[in-house]
């Protein structure tokens, strides 16, 4: 059975550096930090006082007053990039469309832990006597987004979460890949939100000596590839693509931003939160995203790689590169868009895939802000298009992405 070809017809987000894809993209070429005092609780006696939150964000302004209280931040970020990416996507326009075979794939790492904490919290100050709220646990639980997804358009073809900590929304892309190929759909709904940035979120990130402490400075904290990296800053927010079938979308007159080519998937086998020390997990699941594409090492222009900003995680991924591409890894441009948004964790992968987007259709790739001192262990010739964009021919763009766990997940979009 010949696999069909799948494209890219809608996008939407909500970050720390934009609350729309247009605000998003225009910050982003920018080089805008996204990072800031924690405003969200209070981080006073906490190792790390800051993060990349949304701004300028009041769930009233997309909600009705009854459902902010039903729906936890991460589904709302969710249902927002999706409602942005459905109305770019015309899709519900289409006479045609069978919503049988339009589906819903998402991805978090965590959901709903401010409703966890919170419920929970208010048991523990109480009486003994449990008061729980009613929507505690259909608030909380990571499959309640592409839940609610598809109660807003009647969406009823394949609907899941995906849970493999910071690579579950690539881990979506990549499901609705395959479904798309199969025939399964016609299209997808897919992407990825998370809302950690409370109590729980850093203090547990903060236990794990995973997050910058560089508390002076938090616009600055993000050090992807930088001598004085020390660890990631936390964001929040959503990225939503709709991927559909291609001739569906040729038959619908749908504006195609890209095509999506490849996905690849591997485990480290190695830690429960260190990367191997080689990176072998990040090799082998971008030679399998290469092998699933059918394309030539050759071909990769831009990798937006995991680069989170910490020490171990960096110097895997750039040896995973080294020795996957060899004297071509010299050519390709690489970035870290997590150096502006700080990490979204099951988000990530949506949100820079939604970059790569970017670099196939306009020719241009975001920077890698923050650095400013070069590290020894890193190869010279590599580049990390540090601090300023930089226009260049992008035909094919990759997408790393890297859970705890030792989860890897790899997309490859092509320019269409």
């Amino acid at each position: 059975m010949a696999l069909k070809r799948v494209v890219v017809t809608g996008l939407g987000a909500i970050t720390p550096i934009g609350n729309n894809f247009q605000e998003y993209r225009k910050a982003l070429l920018e080089g805008v930090s996204g990072a800031g005092p924690i405003t969200l609780f209070d981080a006073t006696n906490f190792k790390t006082k800051f993060a990349c939150e949304l701004k300028q964000y009041n769930p009233e302004d997309y909600f009705e007053r009854k459902d902010v209280r039903k729906y936890d931040r991460c589904a709302q970020f969710g249902m927002i990039s999706s409602k942005e990416a459905v109305k770019d996507s015309k899709l519900l326009e289409y006479s045609d469309l069978n919503k049988a075979r339009v589906g819903v794939v998402w991805g978090s790492g965590i959901g709903g832990l401010n409703t966890f904490e919170q419920e929970v919290s208010t048991y523990a100050l109480g009486n003994g006597i449990p008061r729980f709220n009613p929507f505690f646990i259909p608030k909380m639980i990571a499959d309640m987004t592409p839940g609610l997804i598809s109660m807003e358009y009647g969406f009823m073809g394949p609907n899941y979460a995906t849970v493999s900590a910071c690579a579950s929304s690539s881990n979506a892309m990549i499901d609705s890949l395959m479904l798309i190929r199969l025939g399964k759909a016609d299209a997808i709904v897919t992407g990825g939100s998370e809302a950690a940035i409370c109590a729980s979120g850093v203090g547990g990130f903060n236990a794990l000596h995973a997050m910058s402490t560089r508390n002076d400075d938090p616009a600055t904290a993000s050090r992807p590839f930088d001598k004085d990296r020390d660890g990631f800053v936390l964001g929040e927010g959503s990225g939503t693509l709709i991927l559909e079938e291609y001739e569906h979308a040729v038959k619908r007159g749908a504006t195609i931003y890209a095509e999506i080519v490849g996905g690849g998937l591997s485990a480290d086998a190695y830690h429960m939160t260190a990367p191997h020390p080689e990176g072998l997990g990040a090799y082998n699941v971008m030679k399998n995203a290469i092998e699933d594409a059918g394309i030539s090492l050759t071909d990769i222009d831009h990798i937006n790689v995991h680069g989170t900003s910490t020490p171990l995680g960096d110097l895997a991924e750039s040896k995973a590169i080294l020795k996957l591409f060899g004297e071509h890894s010299y050519k390709i441009q690489i970035n870290s868009t997590k150096s502006m948004t700080g990490h979204l964790l099951g988000a990530a992968g949506a949100i820079e895939a939604l970059a790569c987007v970017i670099a196939v259709k306009e020719n241009i790739v975001a920077p890698t802000i923050n650095h400013f001192t070069d590290d020894e262990d890193f190869d010279p010739k590599l580049d990390f298009t540090f601090n300023k964009a930089k226009e260049k021919e992008v035909k094919y763009a990759m997408s790393n992405t890297f859970g705890f766990g030792g989860h890897n997940a790899c997309v490859i979009l092509k320019k269409f």
